[in-house]
């Protein structure tokens, strides 16, 4: 299976959350880009970020930030 941009919308937006602190998280406004706010839903909905609208990521939510750091150092260098 490839990467969708359902996907791909998702894993940008995990890459938005703050590592440096498990007290810190996002707030995505019903303004925001559509493909970004059906996102946030679906992170919700997977268990991956405790609020509807972004929050805090959850335990499942922590360890999918570190793959996908690691996904993206590895694609962005040779």
């Amino acid at each position: 299976m490839i990467f969708n941009q359902a996907m791909i919308d998702e894993l940008n937006l995990i890459l938005k959350f703050p590592v440096d602190s498990m007290l810190q998280g996002i707030k995505v406004h019903h303004d925001a880009e559509p493909d970004t706010v059906a996102a946030c839903k679906r992170l919700f909905d997977k268990g991956i970020i405790d609020q509807q609208d972004g929050g805090y990521l959850t335990d499942l939510g922590r360890d999918l930030i570190e793959h996908a750091k690691i996904l993206q150092f590895a694609l962005r260098h040779q």
